[in-house]
Order: C-alpha cells, then sequence, then structure tokens
C-alpha cells in the first residue's frame, strides 16, 4: 500500500493555517513553524494597535470631560457676575452721589435769615451745578432747545402757540429739558412749538388795543 504524504498550505485570507492532505510530498515542518510563526507575529501586531486605539480614546474621554467642567464653571462664573452686575450696577453711581446728598443735607438744616438769604441760595445753586457735574461724568447731556426747530425724534410738543420771537416751526418755551445717555434719549424735552400768528386775528386785536387807547384818553 502506497504511504500517504502531507504538505502543510496557510490561508492568508482569515489567518488560519490548514494542511492539505490531496497532495504527495514529505511533510515540512520548517515551513509549518514559519506559517505559524508568522500567524503569531501578526496577532501581536493587532493587539498592539488595539491598545493604542483604546489609550487614544480614554485620552480623548478625559479632555472631553475637562472641557465639559471647564465650560460649566465658566457657565455658572458668568451667571453669577451677571448677577452681580445687575444688582451693584449702580454703585459707582451711588459713590459720586453721595456728596450731593450731603450737600442738600447740611442746606436743608440750615436756619435762613434775611442775613444768610443769598448765601442759601448760592449753595443750592452749586449743589445743582455738582449733580449735573456728577452726571455728566457718567455720560449724561442736559439739552435745553429754547429757540431751536421742533425735532420730533428728540423733543416732545405739548402745544402750539403763536409767536413774532422765532419762526414757525421753532421752540419757545421749554417745561423739561431733554436728557440723553450717551447716544441715547433718556427722557425728550417737553416744549411748546410755534406757530405762524393769524394776520387777521392781529389785525382785530391791534384795533381793539388802539380803539381802547383812544377812549381811555
Amino acid at each position: 500500500m502506497a504511504k500517504k504524504e502531507y504538505q502543510e498550505t496557510s490561508s492568508e485570507s482569515d489567518g488560519e493555517i490548514t494542511i492539505d492532505s490531496n497532495i504527495d510530498g514529505p511533510l515540512n515542518t520548517e515551513e509549518l513553524e514559519k506559517a505559524f510563526a508568522k500567524k503569531e507575529g501578526k496577532t501581536s501586531s493587532e493587539e498592539n494597535m488595539d491598545s493604542q486605539l483604546m489609550e487614544e480614546n480614554e485620552k480623548l474621554k478625559s479632555e472631553l470631560l475637562y472641557l465639559r467642567a471647564e465650560f460649566d464653571n465658566f457657565r455658572k462664573n458668568s451667571i453669577k457676575e451677571r448677577s452681580e452686575t445687575i444688582k451693584y450696577g449702580a454703585e459707582r453711581f451711588i459713590r459720586q452721589l453721595l456728596s450731593v446728598i450731603d450737600n442738600f443735607d447740611r442746606a436743608l438744616s440750615m436756619e435762613i435769615t434775611p442775613e444768610n438769604y443769598k448765601d442759601f441760595i448760592a449753595g443750592i445753586e452749586l449743589t445743582s451745578n455738582e449733580f449735573k457735574t456728577q452726571l455728566a461724568n457718567m455720560g449724561v447731556t442736559i439739552s435745553n432747545p429754547l429757540g431751536q426747530a421742533f425735532d420730533p425724534t428728540v423733543h416732545e410738543a405739548l402745544s402750539s402757540e403763536e409767536s413774532d420771537k422765532v419762526k414757525p416751526g421753532y421752540i419757545t418755551r421749554v417745561f423739561q429739558m431733554g436728557y440723553s445717555l450717551h447716544d441715547k434719549i433718556i427722557r425728550p424735552a417737553q416744549v411748546v412749538v410755534a406757530k405762524e400768528i393769524n394776520k387777521k386775528e392781529k389785525e382785530a386785536f391791534d384795533t381793539d388795543v388802539n380803539n381802547d387807547e383812544d377812549t381811555q384818553v
């Protein structure tokens, strides 16, 4: 009976090593050992790659957790700072007004007499000027539009009246000054606007005045 011999073959596609029994020939153990060594080397390389990927993954997770913690702290600090700004935002302005309030308190506690009345008025005027100076330091502008052309964007017309002192459409009287903070209107000036004089009414009025004068004479 003929002797059946074996020869090893390796499958490169799936990493498995098989022995083909259909091919006659001596069993090449040296090639078989190389095939096993090659298979073992490939598995070790894959394990190293998996290990590196796991390390990078853990590193990215750690960085993500750190960034989330940093953002959470930033958000909390922003909310706290905003709350404090709203709560204490007027502190600087109040500090500047304290001296004005002190001067008003001293004026109110003063006993006014005919001899010191002028000094009292002068003190009130100085306190008012100091108050306006503090407003200017905060960016507040006070406007007196008397004699200016009426502008509905910055003036509030309460009424109109005939006037020969200014042109029609110009401001004849100011009831309240206008106030602006930088470039924003805080309060428009309340004014009275001049309108054209009715000539017939003026002539009739002048005639009545002249008749009254002649009658008195």
